[in-house]
């Protein structure tokens, strides 16, 4: 059964419960044969898209190599222009990877500033009207902004402060996970 959780980054216990729940999720579904990848998207040059590749920066510095394979990052970004050659990379490079995606989205102002995460794949671009592969076994998106008429407007304006929470968030809720329970 596809679950979305929401999470606001502002509550003591928000950290532990997504530890805990994306572990929850990794357990059901993935098997010990498979590589964990993490695929970070977004782009450095819009505020509100450069959540994933901020992730990305943040685990590369807290996460051993060994411990997971990250695509994504603020000097090699994965987005629109590339996610079809980086997925098609990931599968030459690993037999059977089990992916986990980053992504910012834009959603309902109470849900502003939220972390989502589902066992679903995600859909990126969708916000901005672009038809790209779904991707993930697990996605991650933090809420950066709220839905407009404007969407492509919003992502590019919005506060740089709310996105470093909710990338910072869940670089740590990745990392606690990684380190107590290594997968």
């Amino acid at each position: 059964m596809k679950k979305t959780l929401y999470f606001n980054p502002n509550e003591e216990t928000a950290l532990y419960h997504f530890s805990e729940q994306l572990l929850n999720f990794i357990k059901k579904t993935k098997k010990d044969s498979q590589t964990l990848v993490l695929v970070c998207i977004g782009t450095d040059r819009a505020t509100g898209d450069c959540l994933g590749p901020l992730v990305g920066y943040y685990l590369e510095q807290m996460l051993p190599s060994e411990t997971a394979v990250l695509y994504g990052n603020l000097s090699h970004p994965v987005h629109a222009i590339n996610l079809t050659q980086t997925l098609d990379e990931i599968y030459l490079q690993f037999e059977s990877p089990y992916i986990i995606v980053i992504d910012a989205c834009l959603g309902y102002p109470d849900h502003v500033g939220y972390v989502t995460l589902s066992n679903d794949a995600l859909q990126p671009g969708k916000g901005v009207n672009k038809q790209l592969p779904s991707i993930g076994h697990i996605s991650i998106t933090g809420i950066v902004d709220q839905y407009s008429n404007r969407n492509y407007a919003t992502i590019q304006h919005t506060p740089l402060c709310q996105v470093m929470n909710l990338a910072t968030f869940i670089a740590n809720g990745i990392t606690n996970l990684i380190s107590c329970h290594p997968l």
